[in-house]
Parts: C-alpha cells; sequence; structure tokens
C-alpha cells in the first residue's frame, strides 16, 4: 500500500495554476508579463520552486528544492500577489484586476491550504493490488453437537452414540 500526503498534492495544483494565471489578463487586458517589470518574474520563479518542493515531499527521490523551503515559498507567493491585486502598477492606471489575478489568488490561497495540510501531515491511502476473491460460506452449520453441559461432542464419539441409541429404541434425539 502506497501513502500520499494530500497538502503536497495540493501545493502543487495550487503552483500550477499560479504558473498559469501569469499568462492570463491581469489589469486592461495586459497578461502579468506586459504589466510587471519585475514581480512576473518572481510569481513564476516562487511558483515554480513551490511546485519542485511539492513534487520532492510527493517523491523523495525526485527532491530538488529543500520540503523545509516550502511554507516561505508559498508565504511569499500569497504576499506577492496579494500586494500586486491591492497595489497595481502605474502602467494600467486605474484598472481593475481582472480574472487573471483573481485566479492566482485563488492559487496562492489553495497553496497555502496544502501547505497547512501538509504541516499537518494529512494524508489518504490506496491500494494498488487487486483484491482476493470473496469465498462463499455454506449455509449449513457444522459446528459439532453439545453434550447438555454445553461442551463440544467429537465427531466419532457422536457416531457410536447415534448407533448406541439406534440399537436400543431407534430413536434419535
Amino acid at each position: 500500500m502506497r501513502r500520499f500526503d494530500i497538502g503536497p498534492l495540493i501545493v502543487a495544483v495550487g503552483s500550477l495554476v499560479l504558473l498559469v494565471s501569469t499568462f492570463l489578463e491581469w489589469y486592461g487586458g495586459e497578461t502579468a508579463w506586459g504589466v510587471f517589470e519585475v514581480a512576473d518574474v518572481l510569481i513564476a520563479a516562487l511558483a515554480v520552486a513551490a511546485l519542485l518542493a511539492a513534487v520532492g515531499m510527493i517523491a523523495e527521490e525526485a527532491a530538488v528544492v529543500d520540503r523545509r523551503l516550502l511554507p516561505g515559498l508559498v508565504l511569499a507567493s500569497a504576499v506577492l500577489v496579494i500586494a500586486e491585486i491591492l497595489s497595481p502598477p502605474p502602467v494600467v492606471g486605474g484598472a481593475d484586476p481582472q480574472t487573471g489575478a483573481w485566479i492566482a489568488f485563488a492559487s496562492v490561497l489553495v497553496m497555502l491550504t496544502g501547505t497547512v495540510l501538509s504541516l499537518g501531515r494529512v494524508s489518504f491511502s490506496f491500494a494498488i493490488e487487486g483484491r482476493e476473491p470473496r469465498q462463499r460460506v455454506s449455509a449449513v452449520d457444522h459446528r459439532p453437537p453439545t453434550t447438555e453441559a454445553g461442551a463440544p461432542v467429537a465427531r466419532h464419539e457422536e457416531t457410536e452414540a447415534t448407533e448406541a441409541m439406534a440399537d436400543e429404541g431407534g430413536k434419535t434425539r
């Protein structure tokens, strides 16, 4: 049975969505790459680093980034995205945040949730191998008969007792 922590899986999905959101419209029909000067590169770098840390937590043989850096990476991503939404760059004027900004905000919230779950070590498991087929049980009770005191009677004694009773009167109980 293989056990996976669910927190790193959630962080990995959130970081992929954050990376994709940089290519969506953030302000005035422009992507993060067209609006920001340095923040776009930082957001992408933090998303990739968080993804690599999460993958390293899922499959330890693929660890590139130390898992202890994950909370800092996710927190830095969240602070940067929230700061860019609250204080848009001067290039966009007074434009409101659009789809890409809100998807980035949702993805950092997902990443924060995944980080908290990974710190709490929430996990799920599943079996890859198949199950054994069920065996049918007959409806007949094969327990040995008991005496009046409740002790089980062995099978060979039962046969002798039955034959003796049949010889005496021909009736069995």
